[in-house]
């Protein structure tokens, strides 16, 4: 039976048993502020449990991408050296929400492990809460396991918390007895063990109680199902195979990669840690950025980077030279594509970001290299044989510099690592990382909005129809808290029955305007969903008091919701054109519509060229120029999806979904207002194009009366800069350029006149050089000149001098500017860059670099002078 037959067979049979098929969630929590990563097939139902959210159904089964690689469930640095750990791992899952319970969850596991997987029965072992005798009764006396082999074990094993407050209740786990060979051979192994004879294969939790802020239990009055199963340990366990890294779906990963490296797997045990590494770190690279995460130095890109880097560093050990990550993960996306459809939709944009990261890890090997040499040379200096832990880190941290990689070179050069001082500033790295992580973005949820759910309808959104209504004033806060009423100069948030207020959602900025009836008038300043099922209104009480129960008219601020339109339907416009003109690669990472303009990220690897960029705008406004009507349209989700529409990635949908398209050019899925014709933006222009983060472009625009001001404006300007250089049209690039080319000519005879002026025509006076200990020694202020002129006189200082120290320093814009230079033979007893270091602080700045030339910088003029006399005390008492 195949990895991806186990999965199939999963979720059939508990569809069969009237469970709901949800997709797995993409792999940035959604609704979780306090996650890095979704590890866990109940963490897109959290809400659910904690009963914050409604969904359709009341039993689901999932199979649930999951990522644990940093943050409390951090496995990285075990992978490769156990059977069992993963940074990425799919996880099975049955779930009720306050349907079955303990008697059906337990019914269920068994069922599907002996009938439909036909694990035998007799190895199978189970454990439960040591106070928890529903269920041990319900595993003997019902399922009929012996009692032998049944353990009660405490809270630490079998009983677990979503936090320290909220939902909890005791677990069950169903292990299976691997056999001795397997077993750590001590006499009282046996389940609980740390070893992997009795191996937990399945966790079932019985949400059964809240727990308060003072610890206290009490029952909750729907108690719930949350079971967890890891795919990759379930398919090793019945395919017979020791590890998980030997079940067919790593292993022919791991064939992959030997293949590469040409070595075999099983010849070598060092190698073979480096080949599960790879297998490894390929597959959750390949996930994490089919859903959207990319590279970077921070957040969720930096786990990224660190599994990325890890592997081409195991790659590198294995002897790969030239770029192959790529080539992994596109086997990857052949592999899985069944089970996850939309890996096939990226499989050029995973293989082009693997690629960029693999090109980037070369330039860090690089420089990282270089400043690895630069610190070995100072331990030297100073007579050490041990590189500081925190410049180890600082070399992992800066530059991406793996940690084996500086070892390996240090100990060729006879010095050894601090790993304990390494550690210890990582340690200190990750608690400040937790510290300050402030999770996905999300904002707490006021508690007021889950209760008013529980007993009043969702609000009615009127406005893809109408801007102005009446309704029923249905809820009144302030400062989150439920007032019955408010008058003159209060700020309230209040709810009605129905409005057209569009509520802030899907990158679109909500609705501004007012409020009245006959005792009140109300400035609305914005409308947000603080759930997805409800709108609210942020108001100030203008004159007059509005009390819960009032009628009230509503107007949306017609003007600013027409040019949001315009610009919500060019967003659709634009993406389309962009996948036309860059390729189907092109996904949407986020955009913002509001009434003055338009902001679209994608992802792609290089800056528009004028070409692509004339392409994309001429397509928008040729669409335009059609007045093509603009389409709305109600269906189920899997009928848009089939009908061709484009869903953004990891968007939440409902069963029902909205459909906005331009017939033969654009289709999305988007609860967002539109025009109800393309002629009415009337005019697109693109502003501006950039990059935000490694893979994704932001493109900002304007549409309409702001898109033809902007052309006026610039068309104003090019005549402004055609008068200044009294050209005509499309002389003007010429005219710079001659401009440009007559100001460097300009620029090299000012450098010139000033060298000669330093120099004296070209000598350097005699009486210049002080001799300080036998060594000829140079130190002078030069009194306003560049950087470029002061290197070019220490080159020349030095040149003349044939062995010595030059030490300068200048005054330029109220800033300091120093050099040093240190002939060859002197760079053993004299650092340029040490020398600087010493000095540069007396004129409050800092600075560095090599042993034979340095710059610094500072930004006290007043204490030049003062820094330079020091210079002398250096080399006198060196």
């Amino acid at each position: 039976m195949t990895g991806d037959e186990i999965r199939t067979k999963f979720t059939d049979y508990f569809v069969e048993r009237g469970h709901t098929l949800v997709k797995s969630d993409i792999l940035v929590p959604q609704n979780d502020p306090t996650l890095l990563f979704t590890n866990a097939g109940m963490v897109q139902f959290k809400n659910v449990f904690l009963g914050k959210e409604k969904r359709a159904y009341k039993r689901a089964v999932s199979v649930q991408k999951c990522v644990r690689a940093g943050g409390k469930h951090n496995d990285l640095e075990m992978v490769g050296r156990t059977a069992r750990h993963h940074t990425f791992f799919e996880m099975l899952g049955n779930f009720s929400f306050g349907d079955y319970f303990k008697k059906e969850a337990i019914e269920f596991g068994w069922e599907f492990l002996t009938d439909v997987l036909q694990l035998p029965k007799e190895k199978l072992y189970v454990s439960v809460f040591e106070t928890d005798d529903e269920a041990f009764n319900y595993w003997a006396n019902d399922i009929g396991i012996p009692k032998e082999r049944i353990s009660r074990l405490g809270e630490e094993d079998n009983f677990w918390s979503m936090g320290p407050t909220g939902p909890c209740g005791p677990c069950s786990e169903i292990h299976i007895d691997q056999g001795e060979a397997l077993g750590c051979g001590k006499s009282d192994c046996a389940v609980g063990c740390e070893c992997d004879r009795y191996l937990e294969i399945w966790n079932l939790v019985f949400m059964q109680y809240n727990r308060d802020a003072e610890g206290n239990l009490s029952p909750l009055p729907n108690p719930c199902i949350d079971t967890g199963m890891g795919l990759e340990r379930l398919t090793a366990v019945v395919q017979k195979q020791p590890s998980n890294y030997d079940s067919d779906l790593l292993s022919k990963i791991i064939a992959d990669a030997a293949k590469i490296a040409k070595i075999s797997y099983g010849s070598d045990q060092s190698k073979d840690v480096s080949l599960k590494v790879l297998a490894d770190h390929s597959r959750a690279a390949t996930f994490l950025i089919n859903d959207g995460i990319l590279p970077s130095n921070e957040g969720r890109g930096y786990v990224l980077r660190r599994i990325i880097r890890r592997a081409l560093r195991h790659g590198k050990m294995l002897d790969i030279e030239f770029p192959f990550l790529h080539q992994i993960t596109d086997k990857i996306v052949s592999y899985f594509k069944g089970a996850y459809p939309e890996l096939e939709e990226n499989r050029v944009f995973i293989n082009r970001v693997a690629q960029n990261e693999e090109e980037s890890f070369k330039n860090t090997l690089h420089y990282g290299t270089q400043r690895l040499d630069e610190i070995l040379e100072k331990v030297k200096k100073s007579g050490n044989s041990v590189v500081p832990g925190d410049e180890v880190f600082k070399l992992y941290d800066t530059y991406g510099f793996p940690v084996d990689l500086a070892q390996d070179i240090a100990q060729d050069a006879n010095y050894s690592l601090d790993l304990e001082g390494f550690n210890k500033a990582m340690q200190n790295q990750k608690e400040m990382a937790m510290a300050s992580w402030k999770g996905s973005g999300e904002k707490e949820i006021s508690p007021f909005f889950k209760d008013y759910l529980q007993s009043s309808p969702p609000t009615e959104f009127e406005g893809y129809t109408r801007t102005q209504s009446e309704s029923l004033t249905t809820a009144i806060l302030k400062n989150d808290n439920e007032i019955d009423s408010a008058s003159e100069g209060e700020e309230i948030t209040f709810l009605t029955k129905s409005t057209p207020f569009y509520g802030e959602s899907g990158g679109q900025v909500g609705d501004f305007g007012r409020a009245s009836n006959e005792n009140v008038q109300l400035e609305i300043t914005s409308a947000t969903k603080p759930v997805p099922e409800l709108i609210a209104h942020h108001a100030k009480v203008i004159q007059g008091s509005i009390k819960k129960g009032d009628k009230i008219s509503l107007q949306v601020d017609q003007t600013s919701r027409q040019n949001t339109a315009l610009n919500h339907t060019s967003t659709h416009l634009l993406h389309a054109a962009l996948k036309t003109v860059l390729g189907d690669h092109v996904k949407q990472a986020g955009s913002l519509v509001s009434p003055d303009r338009l902001r679209f990220d994608y992802s792609h690897f290089s800056p528009l060229t004028e070409k692509e960029r004339s392409k994309i705008e001429t397509l928008v406004n040729e669409e335009i120029r059609k007045n093509t009507a603009v389409q709305t349209k109600e269906m189920s989700i899997q009928e848009a999806l089939d009908d061709g529409a484009t869903a953004l990635f990891g968007e939440k949908y409902g069963s029902s979904v909205r459909v906005v398209s331009v017939p033969g050019f654009s289709k999305e899925l988007c609860g967002g207002t539109h025009i109800s014709a393309t002629g009415d933006v009337g005019i697109f222009k693109i502003i501006s194009e950039g990059s935000v983060a490694s893979g994704v472009r932001r493109i900002e625009g304007l549409t309409g009366p702001a898109a033809l001001q902007k052309i006026q404006e610039d068309g104003e300007s090019l005549n402004e800069i055609r008068n200044v250089l009294k050209s005509q049209p499309k002389e003007e690039l010429g005219r710079i350029q001659k401009l440009i080319e007559k100001n460097r000519e300009l620029e090299k005879q000012i450098q010139s006149l000033k060298e000669k002026m330093l120099f004296g025509g070209g000598q350097n006076k005699g009486e210049e050089f002080v001799e300080i200990n036998g060594i000829k020694t140079l130190v002078k202020n030069l009194e306003s000149m560049d950087s470029k002129t002061m290197r070019t006189y220490i080159d020349n200082a030095k040149n003349k001098m044939k062995s010595g120290v030059v030490v300068v320093g200048s005054v330029q814009n109220g800033k300091v500017l120093l050099a040093a230079g240190v002939t060859k033979d002197l760079t053993k007893q004299y650092h340029a860059g040490n020398l600087l270091k010493e000095i540069a602080q007396i004129v409050g700045g800092s600075g560095g670099g090599r042993p034979d030339m340095a710059q610094a910088g500072g930004s006290q003029p007043e204490n030049l002078d003062k820094a330079l006399e020091e210079v002398s005390k250096l080399i006198q008492n060196n």
